[in-house]
């Protein structure tokens, strides 16, 4: 999905197919987590604003919790912006570049980003990190991959068994090999002035990294 050139159904039917593996593998109930998380320990009492960078389907945010927050669905891909649009998600869509966000200090309440910051260099991912930092009044949720063989190999089988989109049967074992280990998120962590980070682990081969300002 990094092909920015693709613009047809077969966006549709990837992000479709992604709704039903964050719904399934971890991903909704580790992004509900790290919300609660920020918003308890920020005592936040109003409706919380997200900054969805690199949205997807947007659908992570969107269950349980839509009644308390709202969304700002921020993404690259134009087709991912017309399929948001087009299923009525409950989320204001906004078309940008994540490394060139146009958004004030202290403007949103929480910068989310899920499945997203493995697509960048590690140079990369620091800047966004460092640009989210100023932009977000409590802190930053990630939620992405743990990379390890089992979870390569499982991805694999599950995909060539129950897939049909040719892109999540390319992009999902290419993003577990792009995922991250423990000591990548200290040589990240340690580049940036924060005080406060809490690392999780969670189901099903994710990591929730919870980063305050």
């Amino acid at each position: 999905m990094d092909d920015l050139s693709i613009r047809d159904e077969r966006i549709d039917l990837a992000l479709s197919e992604l709704n039903f593996i964050n719904r399934y593998l971890g991903g909704n109930s580790t992004s509900r987590f790290g919300v609660k998380l920020l918003a308890n320990d920020n005592h936040l009492n109003h409706k919380i604003s997200i900054l969805d960078l690199g949205a997807g389907s947007s659908k992570v945010l969107q269950n349980k919790i839509s009644d308390v927050v709202d969304v700002y669905s921020f993404d690259l891909n134009f087709r991912v912006c017309e399929y948001l649009k087009e299923k009525e998600v409950k989320s204001k869509v906004v078309y940008g570049n994540a490394l060139q966000l146009p958004l004030k200090e202290k403007s949103i309440d929480i910068v989310h980003l899920s499945l997203f910051l493995h697509h960048f260099t590690e140079s990369e991912i620091i800047s966004i990190l460092k640009t989210s930092l100023k932009i977000c009044r409590a802190g930053i949720i990630v939620n992405d991959l743990r990379r390890s063989w089992f979870a390569y190999f499982g991805i694999l089988l599950l995909t060539k068994l129950f897939s049909k989109s040719k892109m999540i049967k390319n992009d999902g074992p290419l993003s577990v090999k792009r995922g991250f280990i423990k000591k990548d998120w200290q040589n990240i962590l340690n580049q940036l002035e924060v005080t406060q980070i809490k690392i999780y682990r969670k189901w099903a081969f994710r990591w929730l990294v919870v980063i305050y300002v």
